[in-house]
């Protein structure tokens, strides 16, 4: 199990991600869960929509169960909201927040993540082997991970695992591959940089090399303990001469033979902000091209990964890392089919009809909204026997763009709950952010307010069985859910903000209710124009305690206010625009 932090709120902990996904790899666990999203000072900021390129970077990086800090106990009543907190750490999970309500389908977009990455198996070319003794912390080389984002550092096109000595001494050799008992392969084993290694570890990576594996690192100098001194220093001297000889290969295939392996030495290159423990990944990815080994995958996108294999199929996870769309050519090692994507957020799975194929790999054009996320997945044909042509040709795309039919202007009729200081009924002749309105009961507003407007369509056209039509909501602050004609359509909470209605509109006479909801810090500042009537010298307040009537004016109560009267608010609200398109999907 590792943890990560909520990003920018706390302590980088990614690295134990990289320690606790290659134990369970290696061991074939194929449940990895992780403390999820921790924080300190989040203060109610957070909420699935900002949560989900951090969630992606889990899943690419491994993790397949998130164990959410903090779920706090909510014993208050519901009209004390948002109620308890563990002080100012945790991510404040629980049913005391706004968008609560509104929750299941991101929970179900991480429940259907989750269960895909947690078949098969993984797959990594890179394994590097940690130093003896403890502690240990594996470190891969800084130069192995994509460095824009150091909380979210997304490995390359090789992907690797560490391993302990321990570890090790499971391992044999097939078919020149490291091969663990769990399945786990890897094509290239990394030494440490050290001078000491133990007789029987030393011993153990020479037979690898006898039986066909191909090993990267310097010979030893010398065993780390006691035990057996001083003839434990000799045998690791005697071993060391025998297998490395005399060369000074740096990082070429030819490497000094063994067996049916080779061991070949390494001058470190260090790149930017590197240590010396591991060669750069450009110096372990040049050796996998010399092998014939091309990356796992590739884009001309800024596009993460992660692929999970079994004998018949191959799956890729794939996310936009950045919160702008982009297009590519993404190339996936392989070849076991025509490609699919699964859409882990609606459920949708379509093939994919234009995509090219070459050399074991498949080349394959796709579009990524605002840290969205797919699966594509080759399944159904073994590799080696997917049909002779070398590209598909399609007149349909893979990613149609679509034909707006109607833009759904003011006014629109909206509700803010009075409970919660809302106006209640009122009229938006254009669609604004709440935060700009002169009425304090819309400007300081957290929770759910409902917008209801009528509309027609000017024709709707010949529909078939690839004919959608959708509605896109543009801006939300921050999620929404769609009533169309009395059908409940679901939650919109992460781009794109868009969903089918082909099955509930009309062309005349449409009733659109759509509930936006926001945050918490908006009416917690709002509150702070009033006296405080909370806790004081870790006592609760007499009306609590009492059951007397709250005169405060206030109507949130919380055991932890971060807030002041004049912290900035946050954009809140149905931003639009909104449209009606068709698309031929």
């Amino acid at each position: 199990m590792g943890e990560f932090w909520s990003e920018g709120y706390g302590y980088n902990t990614t690295f134990s991600i990289i320690e606790a996904t290659s134990i369970a790899h290696i061991n074939g666990k194929s449940l990895v869960p992780s403390e999820a999203f921790t924080a300190a000072g989040e203060d109610w900021k957070q909420y699935p929509g900002s949560m989900k390129n951090q969630g992606d970077w889990a899943f690419a990086a491994g993790i397949n169960r998130f164990v959410f800090h903090t779920f706090q106990n909510q014993y208050l009543a519901d009209s004390l909201r948002p109620g308890m907190t563990m002080g100012p750490y945790g991510v404040n999970w629980n049913r005391s927040q706004t968008w609560w309500p509104m929750v299941g389908d991101y929970h179900r977009y991480i429940s259907r993540c989750s269960f895909v990455l947690q078949q098969g198996r993984p797959v990594a070319d890179i394994l590097y082997l940690t130093p003896e003794g403890a502690p240990q912390v594996f470190r891969p080389p800084f130069s192995a991970l994509n460095d824009e984002d150091p909380w979210l550092p997304d490995r390359k096109g090789y992907n690797f695992d560490g391993c302990s000595p321990g570890e090790l001494y499971k391992a044999q050799v097939k078919d020149h591959r490291i091969v663990f008992p769990s399945g786990a392969s890897y094509r290239v084993l990394i030494l440490p940089a050290s001078e000491t290694m133990t007789p029987a570890l030393l011993a153990k990576v020479l037979s690898l090399v006898r039986e066909g594996a191909i090993v990267v690192g310097n010979p030893p100098k010398k065993s780390p303990g006691l035990s057996g001194y001083p003839e434990c220093d000799r045998q690791v001297q005697t071993m060391a001469v025998q297998f490395w000889g005399g060369k000074t290969d740096t990082m070429e295939l030819s490497g000094h033979p063994y067996g049916k392996g080779k061991i070949i030495r390494k001058r470190n290159v260090l790149q930017k902000g590197e240590t010396a423990l591991y060669p750069g990944y450009d110096q372990t990815a040049g050796l996998l091209k010399q092998m014939g080994v091309r990356e796992d995958f590739e884009s001309t996108a800024p596009i993460r990964y992660s692929h999970r294999t079994a004998h018949d199929w191959d799956i890729y996870f794939v996310s936009n890392r950045t919160d702008t769309q982009v297009k590519g050519a993404c190339i996936f090692r392989s070849d076991k089919g025509a490609p699919e994507i699964w859409d882990p957020l609606t459920g949708e799975t379509r093939r994919l009809p234009v995509f090219t194929r070459r050399n074991g790999r498949t080349t394959v054009p796709l579009a990524f909204d605002a840290y969205q996320s797919f699966f594509v997945v080759f399944k159904g044909v073994s590799s080696g026997t997917f049909p002779t042509l070398e590209s598909v040709a399609s007149k349909r795309e893979n990613f149609p763009s679509g034909k707006t039919l109607a833009t759904l202007e003011g006014p629109w009729t909206v509700t803010f709950d009075p409970h919660w200081g809302g106006p209640g009924k009122t009229v938006f002749e254009q669609l604004v952010d709440w935060t700009k309105s002169p009425v304090e009961g819309i400007r300081y507003y957290s929770g759910i307010a409902q917008y209801q407007r009528n509309f027609d369509l000017p024709v709707i056209p010949a529909m078939n069985k690839h004919k959608k039509i959708f509605i896109d909501l543009g801006t939300v602050k921050d999620m929404a859910r769609v009533w169309l004609n009395g059908k409940d359509l679901g939650v919109l909470w992460t781009a794109p903000m868009e969903m089918d209605i082909t099955d509930a509109v009309k062309q005349k006479d449409n009733l659109l209710i759509i509930e936006v909801v926001n945050r918490w810090p908006n009416r917690l500042i709002g509150d702070q124009q009033f006296p405080d009537d909370g806790i004081k010298d870790g006592q609760w307040p007499p009306w609590l305690v009492k059951g007397q009537p709250r005169n405060s004016r206030r109507y949130t109560f919380t055991t932890y206010q971060p807030y002041r009267k004049d912290s900035p608010l946050l954009p809140s609200g149905l931003l639009g625009p909104v449209t009606i398109f068709i698309r031929q999907n």
